[in-house]
């Protein structure tokens, strides 16, 4: 169904302060999940936010928790999450590290004992449109067969990069999974098939069958180099962090099991200027203009897409699927003191 996206925030804050969460936390969890939803990626997006209440009521997420800082160097912060959510304990990292990176240079941040932290490419804008630099790793449970093998070792391990630019910053946001498993979810949730090439089931066997999928495991993306590069953001990670690896990770996809993955946030204050950034805009622009291949509409930057879907859910409504509404309405519901639950059913 199609739903007006502040009809959607506001029963979204609704479900979150019914379980807890202070109204300025929930404001920030729902800022990121509605922005994935925008963007046209609901694998990040709402689908997340029944696991979140039930993870809060489960004892396993403290809805009032924002981390614990330890400067271990002038420019390292480890953080200890407490349990809390990911996007509130990720922002009060970026927060100090971003004001110590303006004395250091450089700063940052490992974080452990934090929830879901959701796309990177919020984050990473956020601290881009500061005029700052930002690379930005994490890791999940395993769900990515190694290149050659049959069964899920990896985690996704997405990386994201921000950099300043004009008019917008230059965002990179992928994981090393040839997709994510939310997308397999959203799939499944939806009665879609999957692609033969995205995941094997759990015997080790090429699916279309999303609900297989989702008990088996995803491809890396680049065949043997994409399998490379995220073994090597996993054991960067967990050795930066102490999180764990592999398949002993827990706590992103479940609603019963403590968050033991690992985080990196490194934010860096270079050489970046305003006019370097129109330096860098004008490039990008330059990339855009070229003529496209054949098949091809045209040239596109990362997130030039996600941009485009934004703009139309922001003016058409966010397209969410029945039962995902149908959810977060009933969490929302939970909150009788909040008018906005009782008239997002209508």
């Amino acid at each position: 169904m199609i739903v007006e996206a502040e009809r959607v925030r506001s029963c979204a804050v609704d479900a979150l302060m019914a379980a807890g969460v202070l109204r300025q936390d929930a404001d920030q969890q729902v800022d990121l999940l509605l922005e994935a939803e925008l963007r046209g990626r609901p694998s990040h997006g709402l689908l997340r936010l029944a696991r979140i209440v039930e993870r809060i009521d489960n004892g396993v997420i403290d809805p009032r928790a924002s981390g614990c800082h330890h400067w271990k160097a002038a420019g390292f912060l480890e953080v200890d999450g407490q349990n809390g959510l990911g996007p509130v304990v990720a922002l009060s990292a970026l927060e100090a590290i971003s004001l110590r990176a303006r004395e250091t240079g450089v700063a940052v941040a490992t974080i452990v004992n934090a929830n879901h932290l959701g796309m990177l490419a919020w984050y990473a804008e956020t601290i881009a449109r500061r005029g700052l630099t930002i690379i930005a790793l994490s890791i999940s449970e395993a769900l990515v067969h190694p290149w050659g093998g049959r069964r899920a070792m990896l985690g996704t391990n997405p990386v994201a990069i921000g950099v300043p630019a004009s008019p917008r910053p230059f965002v990179l946001d992928m994981a090393s999974s040839l997709v994510s498993m939310g997308q397999i979810h959203d799939h499944a949730n939806r009665g879609a098939p999957i692609p033969g090439h995205w995941a094997l089931d759990a015997q080790g066997n090429a699916t279309t069958d999303a609900a297989a999928a989702k008990a088996g495991s995803i491809a890396p993306f680049g065949e043997a180099k994409g399998y490379a590069l995220g073994l090597a953001f996993e054991v960067l990670v967990a050795s930066l962090t102490g999180s764990a690896l592999g398949r002993q990770v827990r706590g992103t996809l479940d609603s019963t099991e403590v968050c033991n993955k690992g985080d990196v946030f490194i934010v860096i204050d270079g050489a970046s200027s305003a006019a370097m950034a129109q330096v860098i805009g004008g490039y990008l622009e330059a990339i855009r203009a070229e003529p496209p291949a054949d098949g091809f509409a045209a040239v596109a930057i990362p997130g030039d897409r996600s941009i485009a879907a934004r703009q139309r859910a922001l003016a058409d409504g966010i397209s969410i699927a029945d039962q995902v509404w149908a959810g977060l309405v009933r969490l929302a519901q939970r909150n009788p003191k909040n008018p906005a639950a009782k008239v997002a059913q209508s």
